[in-house]
């Protein structure tokens, strides 16, 4: 007489049986997206098409669904960094920065900043150089590296600074926006020196760099020289007092070299000449 294996009303079904239960995984499935895993429920349905994993032990594939989980929760985070970073040149990546002799980049210099711990120490980066070489796609490549790293980054471009400020001390919104500001890894404000700055807007931009100095980091692109910044502030004592937090610790890059946004236009001109 042959006797089975007695199945007890805890555990219906064998693991075999289960995975041959196409009703059952289905519902599984629903289950961990109704619970948002579903970065484990890509993973399962990945597993169950796939004949190589039946060789594998419940702990082998547990440990692969899990992983799953965390990079998708990892990769979804990334891409919510980068959509609130609003920056300017998302698609720029120091992977694909320029080099070349004549762009005044020193190639091992930057590398060493990107690896290292300006995010964490707060440090300043100070970009400077004409206009169209680059200032403002290295300033977007490192946000986008920043956010990849899963910090979090702003891109603000200061010549409509002063007419966001009024906004939002109007709609009275401007005291949360500089505690949202003063919590974000990695500011970076573009076209600095561009357009004078009144009063209110100096005082606003002190405060903003004084809740970040040494703590959180912040880009800075000016086609204006740096020695120009106190000038271009306009009030002797605000200009001290923000050039000091800025310059406390920071990395500087002159960017050189023809216009590179010429030079796209002239290659594009050349592919495809006039008709006429």
């Amino acid at each position: 007489m042959c006797v089975g294996r007695a199945t007890t009303s805890d555990e219906p079904y064998s693991p075999v049986e289960r995975e041959n239960n196409p009703m059952m995984m289905n519902t599984t499935l629903e289950q961990l997206r109704g619970l948002k895993l579903n970065g484990m429920a890509a993973g399962l349905h990945d597993q169950l098409s796939s004949t190589g994993m039946n060789s594998l032990s419940f702990e082998e594939r547990m440990a692969l669904l899990v992983d799953r989980e965390v990079n998708w929760r990892g990769d979804k985070r990334r891409e919510r960094l980068m959509k609130e970073a609003r920056l300017k040149y998302p698609q720029a990546a120091i992977e694909d920065l320029d080099t070349r002799s004549g762009r005044s980049i020193d190639r091992k210099s930057l590398m060493s900043l990107v690896l290292g711990d300006w995010i964490d120490s707060g440090h300043s980066v100070l970009i400077t150089g004409p206009t169209g070489a680059g200032k403002s796609w290295l300033a977007c490549a490192l946000a986008q590296y920043a956010c990849r790293r899963g910090h979090s980054a702003l891109y603000q471009r200061v010549p409509r600074l002063g007419e966001e400020l009024r906004i939002r001390h109007g709609n009275g919104t401007f005291g949360k926006w500089l505690i949202q500001l003063a919590r974000t890894d990695v500011l970076l404000l573009d076209d600095w020196g561009m357009a004078a700055m009144d009063a209110q807007t100096r005082a606003d931009l002190l405060e903003i760099i004084d809740d970040r100095a040494a703590t959180k980091a912040t880009i800075i692109t000016s086609q204006l020289p740096i020695e120009h910044w106190h000038a271009w502030v306009g009030d002797a004592s605000i200009a001290d007092a923000m050039l000091d937090r800025l310059m406390q610790r920071h990395h500087r890059f002159t960017l050189t070299g023809e216009s590179l946004r010429q030079k796209s236009k002239t290659a594009k001109q050349e592919k495809n000449p006039d008709p006429s």
